[in-house]
């Protein structure tokens, strides 16, 4: 499964009232971190598709969710479990990093 685009708009449907643990991705186009773990988050999708859902989230067009949630730098990634913040990432990492706190946090 791909990952999906997550808005300000469709923030609480996708990520709140999701049935599946979900890590959300704030990323942006000029972030070149945020580049070098989409691949890592791509990956992750497809291999833990049973266990979570990735999502991204673009900061320059979506503001309102990023400023609720105070992220201050990029990438951060938000894991959401039954409507709940559980736990919070920032900066790039390793593939295995990631997977490791996903397993971790679910």
């Amino acid at each position: 499964m791909a990952t999906v685009n997550v808005t300000d708009e469709n923030f609480d449907q996708e990520v709140l009232k999701s049935a599946k643990p979900i890590v959300v991705d704030f990323w942006a186009e000029w972030c070149g971190p945020c580049k070098q773990i989409g691949p890592s988050l791509e990956e992750i999708s497809n291999e833990m598709a049973e266990q979570v859902i990735i999502a991204k989230h673009n900061i320059d067009n979506e503001p309102n969710t990023p400023t609720k949630y105070g992220i201050r730098g990029i990438p951060t990634m938000l894991l959401f479990n039954g409507g709940e913040l559980k736990a919070t990432k920032v900066g790039a990492t390793t593939k295995s990093n990631i997977v490791s706190w996903i397993k971790e946090n679910i």
